[in-house]
């Protein structure tokens, strides 16, 4: 991701801010110019609480390779991803940090969590962002 973008995103990645649709009040992440349902184009910025339960998960195992290079991502492995459905909002696909493979299930309630998703180099961007961890019972 460029700098330029990586600042545009900022409201959403740091603050998790999507859209809420002024005439159907249906909720967007990420955010959406135009309402897919009614077809609206008044749209207003809409902060979630970053709660949610996460709907599916998996446990990534194998590391992704750089294209340019061929050599293993960024990322360690192993790591859990999640498709989460925020509280009273849309799905989102998450990284679930901060606890063992084994307490993760279907159901379970998350709670969002701001960390270092990717740095550029020894001396470039480096770009942070959401996850999710589980929430206290």
């Amino acid at each position: 991701m460029t700098v330029a973008k990586i600042w545009r995103k900022i409201p959403e990645h740091y603050n998790l801010i999507g859209k809420k649709c002024n005439d159907c009040s249906e909720l967007y992440f990420p955010p959406r110019e135009v309402c897919p349902k009614c077809g609206s184009m008044e749209m207003q910025d809409f902060q979630f609480a970053g709660r949610g339960k996460i709907t599916t998960f998996t446990i990534i195992r194998t590391h992704q390779k750089d294209e340019e290079t061929n050599e293993a991502s960024f990322r360690n492995t192993p790591y859990a991803l999640a498709i989460i459905q925020l509280d009273g909002g849309p799905m989102l696909t998450a990284e679930i940090v901060d606890c063992d493979f084994s307490e993760i299930s279907i159901g379970k309630e998350v709670v969002v969590v701001f960390r270092k998703i990717l740095e550029k180099g020894e001396k470039g961007v480096i770009q942070y962002g959401y996850k999710f961890r589980l929430a206290d019972d």
